[in-house]
């Protein structure tokens, strides 16, 4: 197996929760966060923020810094653009499949 691919399980694992990419929208809005002000937009307490983030973190998607007592977080992309190509991938797979299957349903010759 691509060892890419085998890279994105977390990351699909972090994304199909909504609470999580609600918390990578506001990230990616603010540029910036700390847990408390991810909080406040959100209907999830402080908490439950902070144990998303660290799903999140584990996943690669967000990495924080400390600043004085606060922990920043910010997006990091390469977990999701590694995602996007496999998910790419994927659907040209089976673009590709389905027109053969067409082409051949219309008794058509199938292409290179």
């Amino acid at each position: 197996m691509n060892p890419e691919v085998e890279d994105i399980g977390p990351v699909l694992v972090a994304l199909a929760d909504p609470t999580r990419r609600q918390l990578l929208d506001a990230l990616a809005d603010e540029g910036e966060a700390s847990a408390s002000r991810l909080a406040e937009r959100l209907p999830v307490s402080r908490q439950a923020v902070v144990k998303h983030l660290h799903l999140l973190e584990g996943a690669g998607l967000v990495s924080g810094g400390r600043v004085g007592r606060e922990k920043l977080f910010h997006v990091e992309t390469d977990s999701l653009e590694a995602s996007a190509r496999w998910m790419a991938h994927l659907a040209a797979t089976w673009d590709r499949r389905l027109q053969a299957l067409k082409r051949h349903a219309e008794g058509l010759p199938n292409e290179p």
